[in-house]
Protein backbone atom coordinates (compact mmCIF):
# COMPACT_ATOMS: atom_id res chain seq x y z
CA UNK A 1 0.00 0.00 0.00
CA UNK A 2 1.30 3.83 -0.88
CA UNK A 3 0.11 6.80 0.17
CA UNK A 4 -0.67 8.28 -3.38
CA UNK A 5 -3.17 5.34 -3.40
CA UNK A 6 -6.58 6.29 -2.54
CA UNK A 7 -8.73 4.14 -0.10
CA UNK A 8 -12.59 3.42 -0.69
CA UNK A 9 -12.93 3.49 3.27
CA UNK A 10 -16.74 2.05 2.91
CA UNK A 11 -15.77 -0.52 0.49
CA UNK A 12 -12.99 -1.87 2.59
CA UNK A 13 -13.49 -1.36 6.13
CA UNK A 14 -13.95 -5.08 7.06
CA UNK A 15 -10.54 -5.36 5.62
CA UNK A 16 -8.91 -2.21 7.01
CA UNK A 17 -10.41 -3.64 10.63
CA UNK A 18 -8.31 -6.68 10.29
CA UNK A 19 -5.35 -5.45 8.87
CA UNK A 20 -5.15 -1.87 11.58
CA UNK A 21 -6.38 -4.15 14.26
CA UNK A 22 -8.19 -0.47 15.46
CA UNK A 23 -11.05 0.44 17.64
CA UNK A 24 -12.24 3.88 18.96
CA UNK A 25 -11.74 3.13 22.47
CA UNK A 26 -13.92 4.87 25.45
CA UNK A 27 -11.79 7.80 27.39
CA UNK A 28 -12.40 7.47 31.48
CA UNK A 29 -12.91 11.33 32.55
CA UNK A 30 -11.77 12.36 35.67
CA UNK A 31 -14.03 16.05 37.25
CA UNK A 32 -11.76 18.57 38.64
CA UNK A 33 -12.26 18.16 42.00
CA UNK A 34 -11.77 14.18 41.74
CA UNK A 35 -8.15 14.63 42.54
CA UNK A 36 -7.27 11.54 40.05
CA UNK A 37 -10.06 9.20 40.78
CA UNK A 38 -11.42 7.89 37.64
CA UNK A 39 -14.95 7.27 36.88
CA UNK A 40 -14.18 4.91 34.26
CA UNK A 41 -11.58 2.55 32.68
CA UNK A 42 -10.84 -0.20 30.13
CA UNK A 43 -8.07 -2.41 29.34
CA UNK A 44 -5.22 -1.03 28.24
CA UNK A 45 -1.20 -0.95 28.29
CA UNK A 46 1.42 1.82 28.89
CA UNK A 47 5.14 1.11 27.51
CA UNK A 48 7.53 2.49 29.65
CA UNK A 49 10.57 4.96 28.74
CA UNK A 50 13.66 3.30 29.14
CA UNK A 51 16.41 6.15 30.60
CA UNK A 52 20.25 6.51 29.62
CA UNK A 53 22.57 8.63 28.01
CA UNK A 54 21.95 8.85 24.11
CA UNK A 55 23.25 6.02 22.52
CA UNK A 56 25.69 7.64 20.32
CA UNK A 57 27.56 9.90 23.25
CA UNK A 58 31.35 8.73 23.45
CA UNK A 59 32.43 7.71 26.85
CA UNK A 60 34.48 9.73 28.68
CA UNK A 61 37.00 8.65 31.25
CA UNK A 62 38.45 10.42 34.40
CA UNK A 63 42.57 10.80 34.75
CA UNK A 64 41.73 10.82 38.19
CA UNK A 65 42.12 14.29 38.26
CA UNK A 66 39.03 17.10 37.57
CA UNK A 67 38.56 17.27 34.00
CA UNK A 68 38.20 14.03 32.00
CA UNK A 69 40.80 13.53 28.86
CA UNK A 70 40.09 12.63 25.67
CA UNK A 71 42.17 10.81 22.75
CA UNK A 72 43.20 12.61 20.07
CA UNK A 73 41.14 12.75 16.62
CA UNK A 74 37.93 10.93 18.52
CA UNK A 75 34.88 13.04 18.58
CA UNK A 76 31.89 13.21 20.57
CA UNK A 77 28.18 14.67 20.95
CA UNK A 78 28.57 18.64 22.32
CA UNK A 79 27.24 18.80 25.82
CA UNK A 80 23.23 19.43 26.38
CA UNK A 81 21.83 16.66 24.29
CA UNK A 82 22.97 18.51 21.16
CA UNK A 83 20.71 17.56 17.89
CA UNK A 84 22.03 14.77 15.18
CA UNK A 85 23.70 18.22 13.24
CA UNK A 86 25.66 19.17 15.73
CA UNK A 87 29.25 19.60 14.90
CA UNK A 88 31.72 17.39 16.32
CA UNK A 89 34.02 18.28 18.72
CA UNK A 90 37.55 16.81 18.38
CA UNK A 91 40.14 16.35 20.80
CA UNK A 92 43.39 17.64 21.10
CA UNK A 93 45.29 15.70 23.28
CA UNK A 94 45.03 18.46 25.59
CA UNK A 95 41.32 18.42 26.96
CA UNK A 96 40.18 21.34 25.22
CA UNK A 97 38.52 20.92 21.67
CA UNK A 98 39.25 23.60 19.13
CA UNK A 99 36.94 24.27 16.22
CA UNK A 100 37.38 25.91 12.40
CA UNK A 101 36.69 30.06 12.77
CA UNK A 102 33.41 30.90 11.04
CA UNK A 103 31.46 27.20 11.75
CA UNK A 104 28.46 27.48 13.65
CA UNK A 105 26.79 24.49 15.46
CA UNK A 106 23.17 23.76 16.82
CA UNK A 107 23.10 23.31 20.82
CA UNK A 108 19.47 22.80 21.83
CA UNK A 109 17.70 25.91 20.22
CA UNK A 110 20.76 27.53 20.13
CA UNK A 111 22.95 28.78 17.62
CA UNK A 112 27.30 28.93 18.47
CA UNK A 113 29.90 30.21 15.95
CA UNK A 114 33.67 29.38 16.15
CA UNK A 115 35.90 32.44 16.89
CA UNK A 116 39.23 33.07 14.89
CA UNK A 117 40.83 31.14 18.03
CA UNK A 118 39.00 27.97 17.69
CA UNK A 119 36.40 28.41 20.59
CA UNK A 120 32.59 28.17 20.49
CA UNK A 121 30.66 31.34 21.10
CA UNK A 122 28.06 31.22 24.04
CA UNK A 123 24.71 29.90 22.16
CA UNK A 124 22.61 32.57 20.54
CA UNK A 125 19.01 31.33 21.32
CA UNK A 126 17.12 30.60 18.01
CA UNK A 127 13.28 32.71 18.25
CA UNK A 128 10.31 33.07 16.16
CA UNK A 129 9.64 32.96 13.58
CA UNK A 130 12.44 30.53 12.91
CA UNK A 131 12.84 29.07 16.53
CA UNK A 132 14.64 25.54 15.87
CA UNK A 133 18.55 25.32 14.69
CA UNK A 134 19.18 22.93 12.41
CA UNK A 135 22.25 22.71 10.45
CA UNK A 136 23.86 25.79 12.50
CA UNK A 137 21.25 27.94 11.15
CA UNK A 138 17.86 29.10 12.59
CA UNK A 139 15.24 27.98 10.24
CA UNK A 140 11.19 27.76 10.39
CA UNK A 141 9.47 24.91 11.76
CA UNK A 142 9.51 22.02 9.02
CA UNK A 143 5.92 21.20 9.06
CA UNK A 144 5.51 24.64 7.47
CA UNK A 145 8.75 24.94 5.38
CA UNK A 146 6.50 24.76 2.31
CA UNK A 147 3.47 27.06 1.78
CA UNK A 148 0.34 24.63 1.39
CA UNK A 149 -3.32 24.24 2.57
CA UNK A 150 -3.05 23.40 6.12
CA UNK A 151 0.67 24.57 6.67
CA UNK A 152 0.18 28.57 6.08
CA UNK A 153 -3.68 29.74 5.78
CA UNK A 154 -4.81 28.92 9.48
CA UNK A 155 -7.06 31.23 11.97
CA UNK A 156 -9.23 34.11 10.71
CA UNK A 157 -5.95 35.76 9.48
CA UNK A 158 -4.62 33.32 7.46
CA UNK A 159 -1.47 33.27 9.25
CA UNK A 160 1.25 30.55 9.52
CA UNK A 161 -0.40 27.36 11.18
CA UNK A 162 3.15 27.36 12.74
CA UNK A 163 2.53 30.28 14.90
CA UNK A 164 3.55 30.03 18.34
CA UNK A 165 3.01 32.17 21.22
CA UNK A 166 5.16 33.06 23.62
CA UNK A 167 3.66 31.97 27.58
CA UNK A 168 5.67 33.83 30.04
CA UNK A 169 6.68 32.18 33.73
CA UNK A 170 4.28 32.38 36.27
CA UNK A 171 2.41 30.13 39.38
CA UNK A 172 -1.00 28.65 39.98
CA UNK A 173 -3.45 26.03 41.10
CA UNK A 174 -3.68 22.92 39.14
CA UNK A 175 -6.89 21.36 41.18
CA UNK A 176 -9.54 24.04 41.94
CA UNK A 177 -13.51 24.77 41.67
CA UNK A 178 -15.17 27.58 40.11
CA UNK A 179 -18.48 29.23 41.50
CA UNK A 180 -20.33 32.46 41.48
CA UNK A 181 -16.90 33.92 43.41
CA UNK A 182 -14.84 32.76 40.71
CA UNK A 183 -11.94 29.94 41.51
CA UNK A 184 -11.89 27.89 44.95
CA UNK A 185 -10.51 25.16 46.21
CA UNK A 186 -7.51 25.66 45.14
CA UNK A 187 -4.43 23.44 45.79
CA UNK A 188 -1.43 21.55 43.87
CA UNK A 189 0.02 24.39 43.14
CA UNK A 190 2.90 24.55 40.17
CA UNK A 191 5.66 27.08 38.99
CA UNK A 192 6.20 27.11 35.12
CA UNK A 193 9.18 28.50 33.48
CA UNK A 194 8.45 30.71 29.95
CA UNK A 195 7.93 28.94 26.66
CA UNK A 196 6.07 29.25 23.72
CA UNK A 197 3.03 27.21 22.81
CA UNK A 198 1.53 26.55 19.50
CA UNK A 199 -1.52 28.91 18.53
CA UNK A 200 -3.26 26.15 16.55
CA UNK A 201 -3.44 22.25 16.70
CA UNK A 202 -1.10 20.33 14.44
CA UNK A 203 -3.37 20.23 10.77
CA UNK A 204 -3.51 17.57 8.50
CA UNK A 205 -1.61 19.44 6.06
CA UNK A 206 1.02 19.87 8.83
CA UNK A 207 1.43 16.22 9.74
CA UNK A 208 1.61 15.42 5.95
CA UNK A 209 4.97 17.24 5.40
CA UNK A 210 5.73 14.76 8.22
CA UNK A 211 4.81 11.91 6.73
CA UNK A 212 6.34 12.55 3.89
CA UNK A 213 9.73 12.91 5.83
CA UNK A 214 9.50 9.86 7.63
CA UNK A 215 8.91 7.43 4.83
CA UNK A 216 10.95 9.50 2.41
CA UNK A 217 14.60 7.78 1.43
CA UNK A 218 16.35 10.41 4.12
CA UNK A 219 13.12 10.08 6.49
CA UNK A 220 14.02 8.58 10.43
CA UNK A 221 12.96 8.56 13.58
CA UNK A 222 14.32 11.30 16.19
CA UNK A 223 17.68 10.81 17.76
CA UNK A 224 17.41 9.03 21.38
CA UNK A 225 17.51 11.30 23.93
CA UNK A 226 15.48 14.29 21.93
CA UNK A 227 12.61 16.03 22.57
CA UNK A 228 13.62 17.34 26.33
CA UNK A 229 13.25 20.85 27.52
CA UNK A 230 16.62 21.85 27.33
CA UNK A 231 16.08 25.22 28.48
CA UNK A 232 14.95 24.14 31.76
CA UNK A 233 17.06 22.73 34.83
CA UNK A 234 20.70 23.28 33.47
CA UNK A 235 19.64 21.52 30.08
CA UNK A 236 18.35 18.36 32.14
CA UNK A 237 14.21 19.46 31.07
CA UNK A 238 11.60 18.88 33.20
CA UNK A 239 11.77 17.50 36.37
CA UNK A 240 10.35 13.85 37.07
CA UNK A 241 7.11 14.64 39.62
CA UNK A 242 7.14 10.31 40.20
CA UNK A 243 10.57 10.60 41.37
CA UNK A 244 12.62 13.65 42.66
CA UNK A 245 16.00 14.15 41.57
CA UNK A 246 15.80 12.82 38.06
CA UNK A 247 14.58 14.61 35.00
CA UNK A 248 13.40 13.95 31.45
CA UNK A 249 15.06 11.29 29.35
CA UNK A 250 13.87 11.89 26.00
CA UNK A 251 13.41 10.09 22.70
CA UNK A 252 13.93 6.28 22.83
CA UNK A 253 14.89 5.24 20.06
CA UNK A 254 15.64 1.43 21.52
CA UNK A 255 12.68 0.80 23.16
CA UNK A 256 10.34 3.28 20.91
CA UNK A 257 11.52 2.33 17.64
CA UNK A 258 8.50 -0.21 16.77
CA UNK A 259 6.30 3.03 16.80
CA UNK A 260 7.58 4.86 14.36
CA UNK A 261 6.89 3.09 10.48
CA UNK A 262 10.06 4.11 8.47
CA UNK A 263 11.79 2.29 5.32
CA UNK A 264 10.77 1.84 1.84
CA UNK A 265 7.27 0.17 3.73
CA UNK A 266 6.72 2.91 6.13
CA UNK A 267 4.11 4.60 3.68
CA UNK A 268 1.79 1.65 3.99
CA UNK A 269 2.11 1.23 7.97
CA UNK A 270 1.47 5.31 7.88
CA UNK A 271 -1.61 4.99 5.70
CA UNK A 272 -3.24 2.07 7.98
CA UNK A 273 -2.59 4.22 11.17
CA UNK A 274 -3.69 6.97 10.25
CA UNK A 275 -6.82 5.73 8.27
CA UNK A 276 -8.01 3.14 11.28
CA UNK A 277 -10.71 5.15 12.59
CA UNK A 278 -12.27 4.98 8.81
CA UNK A 279 -14.85 7.43 8.21
CA UNK A 280 -14.08 9.35 11.46
CA UNK A 281 -10.14 10.51 10.78
CA UNK A 282 -9.25 13.77 9.35
CA UNK A 283 -6.37 12.25 7.23
CA UNK A 284 -6.82 11.83 3.59
CA UNK A 285 -4.49 9.79 1.21
CA UNK A 286 -3.79 12.77 -1.07
CA UNK A 287 -3.93 16.55 0.19
CA UNK A 288 -7.84 17.85 -0.44
CA UNK A 289 -10.11 19.36 1.50
CA UNK A 290 -9.15 18.48 4.87
CA UNK A 291 -5.53 20.09 5.40
CA UNK A 292 -6.67 22.47 7.44
CA UNK A 293 -8.71 20.45 9.96
CA UNK A 294 -6.50 18.97 12.99
CA UNK A 295 -4.62 15.58 12.42
CA UNK A 296 -6.14 12.75 14.36
CA UNK A 297 -6.21 9.10 14.27
CA UNK A 298 -2.06 10.11 15.67
CA UNK A 299 -0.65 7.56 18.94
CA UNK A 300 0.83 9.27 21.62
CA UNK A 301 4.44 8.16 20.34
CA UNK A 302 3.74 9.72 16.64
CA UNK A 303 2.42 13.23 18.24
CA UNK A 304 6.26 13.29 20.21
CA UNK A 305 8.13 12.39 17.43
CA UNK A 306 6.50 15.20 15.04
CA UNK A 307 6.88 17.67 17.82
CA UNK A 308 10.86 16.59 17.87
CA UNK A 309 11.42 16.54 14.09
CA UNK A 310 9.35 20.21 14.25
CA UNK A 311 11.88 21.79 16.35
CA UNK A 312 9.72 21.49 19.55
CA UNK A 313 7.91 19.31 22.28
CA UNK A 314 4.85 17.76 23.72
CA UNK A 315 3.76 19.94 26.73
CA UNK A 316 3.64 19.25 29.78
CA UNK A 317 0.34 18.82 31.58
CA UNK A 318 1.68 21.81 34.29
CA UNK A 319 2.15 23.96 30.57
CA UNK A 320 -0.68 23.27 29.13
CA UNK A 321 -3.06 23.51 31.51
CA UNK A 322 -1.04 26.97 32.93
CA UNK A 323 -2.44 28.23 28.97
CA UNK A 324 -5.80 27.03 29.53
CA UNK A 325 -6.55 28.19 33.06
CA UNK A 326 -4.98 31.77 32.07
CA UNK A 327 -2.43 31.23 35.05
CA UNK A 328 -3.40 33.07 37.88
CA UNK A 329 -6.20 33.76 36.50
CA UNK A 330 -7.49 30.35 37.36
CA UNK A 331 -10.14 30.65 34.47
CA UNK A 332 -13.12 28.32 34.50
CA UNK A 333 -12.72 27.77 30.44
CA UNK A 334 -9.74 28.98 28.53
CA UNK A 335 -11.83 32.22 27.23
CA UNK A 336 -12.63 33.11 30.83
CA UNK A 337 -16.40 31.88 32.26
CA UNK A 338 -18.63 32.83 29.36
CA UNK A 339 -21.45 29.36 28.50
CA UNK A 340 -19.90 27.93 25.51
CA UNK A 341 -23.35 27.89 23.47
CA UNK A 342 -24.02 26.37 20.85
CA UNK A 343 -23.15 28.31 18.47
CA UNK A 344 -19.41 27.06 17.80
CA UNK A 345 -18.01 30.62 18.59
CA UNK A 346 -16.33 29.81 21.64
CA UNK A 347 -15.84 25.92 21.34
CA UNK A 348 -16.48 22.81 18.80
CA UNK A 349 -18.31 20.20 21.30
CA UNK A 350 -21.72 18.72 21.66
CA UNK A 351 -21.87 17.76 17.89
CA UNK A 352 -22.70 21.10 17.63
CA UNK A 353 -20.92 21.11 14.47
CA UNK A 354 -22.40 20.79 10.75
CA UNK A 355 -24.83 19.42 11.80
CA UNK A 356 -26.27 18.35 8.88
CA UNK A 357 -23.73 15.78 8.72
CA UNK A 358 -26.08 13.24 10.72
CA UNK A 359 -25.27 11.61 13.72
CA UNK A 360 -21.33 12.53 14.89
CA UNK A 361 -19.56 10.95 12.62
CA UNK A 362 -15.95 12.69 12.95
CA UNK A 363 -14.47 14.81 10.45
CA UNK A 364 -17.75 16.11 9.03
CA UNK A 365 -17.65 17.68 12.75
CA UNK A 366 -14.52 19.09 13.18
CA UNK A 367 -13.74 22.77 12.39
CA UNK A 368 -10.74 23.85 10.35
CA UNK A 369 -8.40 25.04 13.57
CA UNK A 370 -8.81 28.25 14.82
CA UNK A 371 -12.04 28.41 13.70
CA UNK A 372 -13.79 28.99 16.98
CA UNK A 373 -12.51 32.47 17.19
CA UNK A 374 -13.30 33.90 20.11
CA UNK A 375 -12.18 31.12 22.67
CA UNK A 376 -8.86 32.17 22.83
CA UNK A 377 -6.85 31.56 25.91
CA UNK A 378 -5.28 34.08 27.52
CA UNK A 379 -2.18 34.66 25.06
CA UNK A 380 -3.80 33.57 21.88
CA UNK A 381 -3.67 30.34 21.65
CA UNK A 382 -6.96 28.48 20.03
CA UNK A 383 -9.24 25.09 20.41
CA UNK A 384 -7.96 24.89 23.60
CA UNK A 385 -11.41 23.42 24.66
CA UNK A 386 -13.60 21.22 22.40
CA UNK A 387 -11.97 20.34 18.56
CA UNK A 388 -9.91 17.14 19.66
CA UNK A 389 -8.27 16.07 22.86
CA UNK A 390 -4.49 16.77 23.29
CA UNK A 391 -2.02 14.22 23.91
CA UNK A 392 0.33 15.80 26.87
CA UNK A 393 3.90 14.33 27.83
CA UNK A 394 2.44 13.17 30.99
CA UNK A 395 1.55 10.22 32.27
CA UNK A 396 -1.55 9.82 34.39
CA UNK A 397 -1.35 10.14 37.99
CA UNK A 398 -2.73 11.99 41.14
CA UNK A 399 -1.03 15.00 41.23
CA UNK A 400 2.54 15.46 43.06
CA UNK A 401 3.43 18.72 44.98
CA UNK A 402 5.73 20.91 45.06
CA UNK A 403 5.73 20.84 41.33
CA UNK A 404 8.42 23.57 39.65
CA UNK A 405 8.72 22.79 36.02
CA UNK A 406 7.85 19.54 36.76
CA UNK A 407 6.02 16.05 34.51
CA UNK A 408 5.10 12.46 35.67
CA UNK A 409 7.48 10.12 33.33
CA UNK A 410 7.36 7.15 35.55
CA UNK A 411 5.13 4.43 33.55
CA UNK A 412 1.51 4.48 34.89
CA UNK A 413 0.32 2.72 32.06
CA UNK A 414 -2.34 5.90 31.37
CA UNK A 415 -1.61 8.88 29.08
CA UNK A 416 -2.88 12.19 29.77
CA UNK A 417 -5.27 14.13 27.23
CA UNK A 418 -6.58 17.35 27.93
CA UNK A 419 -9.44 19.71 26.62
CA UNK A 420 -12.53 18.06 25.81
CA UNK A 421 -13.17 17.21 22.00
CA UNK A 422 -16.21 17.56 19.52
CA UNK A 423 -18.59 15.18 20.69
CA UNK A 424 -17.64 15.70 24.30
CA UNK A 425 -19.93 17.61 27.12
CA UNK A 426 -19.65 21.55 28.37
CA UNK A 427 -17.58 19.99 31.83
CA UNK A 428 -14.74 18.41 29.22
CA UNK A 429 -14.18 22.22 28.18
CA UNK A 430 -13.44 23.18 31.49
CA UNK A 431 -9.32 23.99 31.96
CA UNK A 432 -8.97 22.05 35.00
CA UNK A 433 -10.44 19.00 33.74
CA UNK A 434 -8.48 15.92 33.39
CA UNK A 435 -8.49 13.21 31.24
CA UNK A 436 -7.31 9.71 30.28
CA UNK A 437 -6.17 7.46 27.41
CA UNK A 438 -5.30 4.16 28.58
CA UNK A 439 -3.24 2.76 25.70
CA UNK A 440 -1.10 5.69 23.94
CA UNK A 441 -0.21 3.13 21.25
CA UNK A 442 -3.68 3.56 20.37
CA UNK A 443 -5.28 5.69 17.12
CA UNK A 444 -8.71 7.27 18.39
CA UNK A 445 -10.72 10.12 16.43
CA UNK A 446 -11.00 12.12 19.20
CA UNK A 447 -7.54 12.95 19.74
CA UNK A 448 -5.03 15.40 18.37
CA UNK A 449 -2.27 17.47 19.49
CA UNK A 450 0.25 20.61 19.30
CA UNK A 451 3.72 21.50 20.15
CA UNK A 452 5.48 23.48 22.92
CA UNK A 453 8.86 24.94 22.30
CA UNK A 454 11.45 26.74 24.01
CA UNK A 455 10.86 30.64 24.61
Amino acid sequence: MRLGVRLAAMALMAAWDAACGSDDRDLGRVSPAEGGAADSARDGFGVSPDGGPPLDAAAETGDGGSAAKCEGGTTRCADGGAPLDAAAETGDGEGAAKCEGGTTRCVGNAVETCGGGGDWSAGAACSWPTPACAGGVCVAPPSCAVRAPGTSNCGASSESCCTSIEVPSGTYDRTYSFGDAGATSLADPASVSAFRLDKYLVTVGRFRQFVSYVTGTSGAQPADGSGVQAHLNGGRGLSNSADPGTFETGWNAVGWASEIATGPDGAGTWECNLTACLAASTWTTAPGAQENLPITCVDWYEAYAFCIWDGGFLPSEAEWEYVAAGGSQQRLYPWGSADPGTSNAYAIYGCNYDVDAGGCAGAANIAPVGAATLGGALWGQLDMAGEVFEWILDWYAPYVDPCVDCAYLTSTTVRVIRGGQYGGATLNLQAANRDFFEDPTDHDSVIGFRCARSP
